[in-house]
């Protein structure tokens, strides 16, 4: 049996290895159209890599997909984190979970991983080839022809397409020629930029929980926030761009974003706790006093905001006071123009729809031995190890070839 793996990503050789475990005696080959092969493993993490998501709840794993996860929940079932640390551990990788639940090699170092999956491919001859651009692919009766950008062709029993997550539809044109729906591809998990706002020269200052909202949207998400020299990232941010990918994409970028800097979603709650501080503490001045444990620069940025002299006494704020600080603290709202993505580990939301997809084989419903692996279907993830974990987990179903 031939085998072709498009794609020399981490769903690439995940597919791979699991399809010549499946079946020892299958010539299977790796095509990837670049020079290089694992390239979004090796930066990704900060060079450290996130292989997965500490979190042992399927049901907790899946809702870290704003696409995919109800269908992931049952692949899930299959090959999910547990089965991944495993999976690496048994082969020599070891891995520690971190205090957010993100799991890294103990090495650092995401080379481990490439070196891994190379050992793997060497042990069990795995054909790998670079510069391997895939123009089209034609079904044959029961096989699949494969034509290279070279006018090159050849002929596959079966064929895994693991390409990773395009930016642009016109890269999965290819796909749809054979008859796969497509849904546009947008970015997910971006910062917003406020270049024009204030705030941002409180750069480096981080909250440890805020919620944040898109103003006329359903989004809301708390989380930590962190304020950059462009505007605001950090997991409350990043998480709230990928939910909003589509939304926010329809917009243009161009929004109101709403800051609640307490955290807590009741605004008389906020009011109480400020009476509370009033209450128990009258001598002491608005500056030396922070609620919720902000930092001292942006708590001083909100008072200023709020027009209330820093030096005031606590017991001078009147009632007038009280709901000036609890609208700066609950209503803050900033203008976002555009976005910031992280080039070397963008993530799309888009690809195949997995309305074209059988979940249980990962096979396509419209061309019989083709199959899917990772972000080139309309799945992502949100940080912390997910997107991988799907790459990991489709990948493994793929190569089962059923």
């Amino acid at each position: 049996m031939k085998v072709a793996i498009i794609g020399g990503g981490a769903a690439g050789f995940f597919s791979a290895i699991s399809v010549k475990e499946n079946y020892p005696n299958a010539n299977v080959t790796i095509f990837e159209k670049t020079t290089k092969v694992l390239s979004k493993v090796k930066v990704s993490g900060g060079g450290r890599c996130n292989v997965t998501n500490g979190t042992t709840s399927i049901s907790d794993l899946s809702k870290a997909y704003p696409r995919g996860g109800r269908k992931l929940k049952k692949a899930f079932k299959i090959f999910n984190t547990k089965h991944t640390m495993e999976w690496f551990e048994s082969r020599g990788v070891a891995l520690k979970i971190e205090a957010n639940n993100h799991v890294f090699p103990v090495s650092d170092s995401s080379q481990t991983v490439i070196d891994c999956f190379m050992n793997e491919c060497k042990r069990l001859k795995i054909n790998i080839r670079t510069k391997a651009s895939v123009q089209e692919i034609i079904p044959n009766e029961n096989q699949l022809d494969i034509v290279f950008s070279n006018n090159e062709k050849a002929r596959f029993d079966k064929v895994i397409v693991a390409t990773g997550g395009s930016p642009k539809r016109k890269n999965l044109e290819w796909l749809e020629t054979l008859g796969h729906k497509i849904e546009n591809p947008v970015p997910s998990l971006f910062t917003f930029n406020m270049k024009k706002e204030p705030i941002i020269k409180l750069m480096g200052v981080a909250v440890k929980s805020a919620l944040v909202t898109i103003q006329g949207t359903k989004l809301k998400m708390t989380a930590p926030l962190l304020i950059t020299h462009w505007g605001m990232s950090g997991p409350a941010i990043i998480k709230i761009s990928a939910f909003g990918a589509r939304v926010l994409s329809d917009a243009k970028y161009d929004f109101k974003a709403q800051i609640n800097w307490s955290g807590i979603q009741n605004a008389n709650v906020v009011q109480e706790d400020l009476g509370n501080i009033a209450q128990n503490h009258p001598q002491k001045q608005l500056q030396n006093l922070k609620p919720y444990g902000l930092p001292e620069r942006l708590w001083q940025f909100l008072l200023a905001k709020a027009e209330l002299p820093k030096e005031k006494r606590w017991s001078e704020l009147g009632k007038k006071g009280l709901n000036k600080l609890t609208s700066v603290l609950t209503y803050d709202v900033y203008q976002v123009h555009g976005k910031t993505t992280f080039k070397e580990e963008f993530v799309t939301c888009g690809g195949v729809s997995l309305e074209s997809i059988d979940f249980n084989t990962m096979q396509s419903r419209i061309c019989k031995n083709l199959y899917f692996a990772g972000e080139v279907m309309d799945i992502d993830g949100i940080t912390g190890g997910y997107n991988f974990q799907s790459a990991w987990t489709t990948g493994f179903i793929a190569g089962k070839l059923k």
